[in-house]
């Protein structure tokens, strides 16, 4: 069932992504050709205050044209550890430190075309702070219940899967 990579050509190099085709035989021996999206991996942080919310920010994301509530999330720098990744991106987007964090999850975005693997951690005895977003990153902080994570699912205004799951396990776990 495994496909070997037979030749291999890289077609974009950017910032945060890159771009290959590679040509495969397929385990009846037949050719195909993949195109595979490589990225450095992220983190991303359900940060639940002491009386029970969850930490979120509203963004603006090009690629939709559209804002949408998010967790707090970012991309792992090189040889960065994840954990280091997770208060990193809490804190730079929200002001946010913790005094507890605990590794709920790792899962791939789209296995289908991209390597990308996040990172999702739990923070806990978070303590607020001064936010420091990158320069081109504008987000608004949100403190949001349950019951109104539940309610922007069913609008839409929370749509990515790593702020879904996290509100799913957050769900769960008072169960």
């Amino acid at each position: 069932m495994i496909e070997k990579t037979i030749a291999s050509k890289s077609i974009y190099d950017g910032k945060i992504i890159k771009v290959k085709v590679d040509d495969v035989e397929l385990p009846n021996g037949k050719t195909a050709k993949r195109e595979i999206v490589t990225h450095p991996g992220a983190v991303a942080v359900m940060a639940i205050t002491e009386d029970d919310r969850m930490i979120m920010v509203r963004q603006f994301r090009k690629p939709l044209e559209r804002m949408l509530v998010e967790i707090p999330a970012g991309k792992l720098e090189p040889g960065e550890e994840p954990e280091v990744c997770a208060g990193r991106e809490l804190q730079e987007e929200t002001g946010y430190t913790y005094t507890s964090l605990h590794h709920q999850a790792s899962f791939y975005t789209s296995p289908g075309f991209a390597d990308e693997i996040v990172h999702l951690y739990r923070a806990e005895g978070v303590v607020p702070g001064k936010a420091r977003p990158d320069e081109d990153e504008f987000v608004e902080l949100l403190h949001v219940t349950k019951e109104e994570a539940r309610d922007l699912i069913a609008s839409g205004d929370i749509r990515d899967a790593k702020t879904i799951l996290a509100v799913y396990a957050w769900e769960l776990e008072a169960k």
